[in-house]
């Protein structure tokens, strides 16, 4: 046995140094095995994939592409690295209820289980303004943060928020939080036209009364939300919240207030999604980006932009709600590597309405477990250096400046809002998303990948409902949704969800991938798949066909026997009365086959016509 030395050891450096060229060669190998023949970088190309906004993401990243000198340090211009020397994040919890005493026991249930600042909705139909007092009754307004969110009371609930710490004696300099004033982002949701912001008694003026009496208090929130929520790209939501807080220092300026205590005032509010590299990304070049602003405006040392990162609510479903779980701790792992000062995690239910308390424990307890148990908050941007994060970051702040630069050439956030520009190309963004979603490029897990028929429907209670009028909500899950609904509906009316006859040919070698490919496409519409016995041929189908009680059949084998078996299977099963035969696989010629499914297929148009054939109602 050799016996190491005990000096340092170069692991390394009895290896050769492989090349760019030779890692080419054995990604060719790999795609010659699915029958692709390419070759240098046409093979690694034929692996990249496409992003939104013109980004691709490639599958090898190297030195070349890394990171930027000019990035510096965490607490340092231009803060791609962080806007604090120090990772960790504040645990935001949101409450929407508008009876004050439960929200008082939630918030204090919270506030005793890792939850460090608080997130509320108030006015309209969530908790009354004047309910404030009770609701944060018992709460140590010095210790833990509140952050108003209350759409077009935001005036009164500030006033209310700002004479309560006067009332419990909350030291000025100890009263922190954020007001929430955003009428840009009111006006996104509601189509109204933004108050005035030099309004002597609107936002500009609270704004310069927590600059000088509570400057802790931010008066200001650049949601970016109401954006991500519309269908807005990653750089289209970076785009708003550019324009959005340039208009924002624009009217506090005019107040008196300079750029840096103007920054001051501001918190800006980014989605977190389960795309982690592109979350990460985000925040990134968003103090990027943000930092370019204020070196523009001649104050580059004006400060960090502060971010709260909200888990997505566009990738939350109503299927398979306990997934989104899963969703939120990526998301929420992303965000706090990202470096987002606070994050909220949407509980698991919240696309049903008000979540239970078993919700909110998991929404709370995400955060706890990355930050106490994998220990997130150790090392400052852990993810700075990463070829792949650092290429993202430069690519997707170029992206997000050019959008905001089309913004700023049509007069600005408020204009782009008013002219309908804005709301016009984050309907586009969304409308390409749409396709990708209906051909499953774009899968989303539990509704339309591997979707499940026997799962309880959630019951909650319904949530306040939210400002309307403006700019759509959009969810990833809405039409594949709309198709199971139907499918509910059908089975409330009838006793028995609509069912498809899977006829598998052949041997399972042979037909195995189809049958769970059909099977999987057609429960994403509620649609019952049955397939016994297994096998079947033409001499047994049209029995098998009849017991099942479908009305439409899917043959699923492998193109060989497809063109031994298909006609005449297809033939048989038309003569037991058959209204459609699909065949699963690529199309082409086959007797008796009326259509094709497939990998890329737009599924919810096949699966809205396959429920209109069959009488479920729309």
């Amino acid at each position: 046995m050799t016996v190491l030395p005990d000096e340092g050891l170069s692991l390394a450096s009895e290896f050769p140094d492989a090349t760019h060229e030779q890692w080419q060669h054995l990604v060719e190998g790999v795609l010659r095995k699915s029958g692709k023949e390419v070759s240098g970088s046409a093979a690694e190309q034929a692996l990249a994939t496409a992003l939104e906004d013109g980004l691709t993401a490639r599958p090898l990243y190297t030195a070349e592409d890394g990171d930027s000198p000019e990035n510096g340090y965490p607490g340092f211009a231009p803060y791609v690295r962080g806007s604090r020397p120090v990772g960790g994040w504040d645990v935001r919890q949101r409450h929407q209820l508008a009876d004050p005493a439960r929200t008082n026991a939630a918030i204090l249930a919270d506030l005793e289980n890792g939850v460090t600042s608080l997130w509320l909705s108030v006015g309209g139909s969530a908790l009354p303004v004047e309910a404030l007092p009770q609701a944060l009754e018992g709460v140590y307004l010095d210790l833990a943060p509140v952050v108003l969110d209350a759409g077009a009371e935001t005036m009164a609930a500030a006033r209310g928020l700002l004479e309560l710490y006067e009332r419990r004696s909350v030291p000025r300099d100890q009263a922190r939080g954020n007001l929430g004033a955003d009428p840009l982002g009111l006006g996104a949701r509601t189509g109204a036209t933004p108050l005035a912001l030099d309004d002597p008694e609107g936002i500009a003026a609270l704004a310069v009364r927590c600059h000088e009496e509570f400057p802790q208090m931010r008066a200001l929130t650049v949601d970016a939300l109401p954006y991500h929520e519309a269908g807005a790209s990653t750089a289209q939501e970076l785009g708003t919240s550019l324009a959005t807080g340039v208009a924002y220092l624009r009217h506090l300026a005019a107040a008196g207030l300079d750029v840096e205590a103007a920054c001051r005032q501001m918190e800006f509010r980014y989605a977190a999604t389960a795309d982690q590299f592109l979350t990460i990304a985000k925040l990134r070049a968003a103090r990027l980006l943000w930092a370019r602003v204020l070196e523009a405006c001649g104050a580059p040392q004006a400060g960090a932009q502060r971010q709260h990162a909200v888990t997505s609510p566009v990738m939350m479903t109503r299927r398979d709600p306990y997934v989104n779980m899963l969703r939120t701790t990526i998301a929420t792992l992303g965000a706090g590597v990202g470096g987002a000062h606070a994050v909220s995690v949407l509980p698991f239910d919240s696309e049903w309405g008000l979540p239970d308390a078993f919700a909110r424990r998991i929404a709370r307890n995400t955060s706890s477990v990355l930050l106490e148990e994998s220990h997130l908050g150790r090392v400052a941007d852990p993810a700075g250096g990463s070829w792949y994060v650092e290429r993202l970051t430069s690519e997707l702040a170029d992206a997000a400046w050019r959008f905001f630069q089309e913004l700023e050439r049509a007069g600005g956030q408020r204009q782009a809002l008013e002219s309908g520009l804005l709301g016009e190309r984050i309907a586009a963004t969304w409308q390409a998303r749409k396709k990708k979603l209906a051909t499953r490029r774009e899968p989303v897990t539990g509704v339309s990948e591997f979707p499940n028929l026997a799962e309880q429907p959630v019951h909650r209670e319904p949530a306040p409902e939210g400002d309307t009028g403006g700019l759509p909500r959009v969810r990833r899950d809405e039409d594949y949704e709309a198709l199971r609904s139907r499918s509910d509906a059908h089975l409330l009316a009838t006793g028995s969800r609509p069912k498809v006859f899977l006829a598998a040919l052949g041997p399972a070698s042979a037909h195995t991938a189809r049958v769970t490919f059909a099977a999987n496409l057609f429960q994403a519409a509620g649609v019952e798949a049955v397939h016994d016995p297994v096998p079947v041929d033409a001499g047994t189908v049209a029995a098998a066909f009849t017991r099942s009680g479908a009305p439409c059949a899917v043959l699923c084998s492998s193109d060989t026997l497809y063109e031994e078996q298909a006609a005449a299977v297809a033939g048989a099963l038309k003569s037991a009365g058959a209204q459609q035969v699909f065949l699963a696989g690529r199309p082409g010629e086959h007797e008796g086959v009326d259509a094709y499914v497939y990998a890329g297929c737009d599924a919810v148009s096949v699966l809205t016509s396959v429920l209109d054939r069959m009488g479920v109602a729309a």
